[in-house]
C-alpha cells in the first residue's frame, strides 16, 4: 500500500513538472529573479506596466514592482488555484538565496519578494 501512495505521488509531481506553461512561467520569472541581481536593482513602481510579460498560452502575467514580482492567473479562478501555485512557487525558489518569500498578497495574487 506505502509504495502505490509514493507511486502515485511521483507521478502527480512528475506530470505537474512536465506543465509547459508552468515551465514557461519558472522561466520568466526566473529572468525576473536573475535580472534584479545583475542589471536591475530594482524595476521601479511608476513604470510597473512596460514590463508586464505573459506566459505563452496567457495564463500568467508576469509584473515586477520594485524587488517583487507578481504573478496573475488571468481567468477567473478559486482561492485554491493561488494557493497551488503558490505551493509550486515556493518548491521552484526553496533552494535559491535571491528570494526571500513566495506569498500571497492581499489583491489575491502572488508575490515573489526578492528584498535585500
Amino acid at each position: 500500500m506505502p509504495f502505490k501512495v509514493l507511486s502515485f505521488c511521483l507521478g502527480l509531481i512528475f506530470l505537474s513538472s512536465c506543465n509547459p506553461e508552468k515551465n514557461d512561467l519558472y522561466e520568466k520569472t526566473d529572468l525576473f529573479v536573475s535580472s534584479m541581481n545583475t542589471s536591475h536593482s530594482s524595476y521601479g513602481v511608476f513604470n510597473a506596466e512596460e514590463n508586464i510579460v505573459f506566459t505563452e498560452e496567457g495564463t500568467y502575467q508576469i509584473m515586477p514592482v520594485g524587488r517583487l514580482i507578481n504573478v496573475k492567473i488571468m481567468d477567473v479562478v478559486e482561492d485554491d488555484e493561488y494557493l497551488e501555485l503558490q505551493e509550486d512557487l515556493i518548491n521552484h525558489y526553496e533552494d535559491d538565496s535571491r528570494v526571500n518569500d513566495v506569498y500571497i498578497c492581499n489583491a489575491g495574487t502572488i508575490m515573489i519578494d526578492c528584498r535585500n
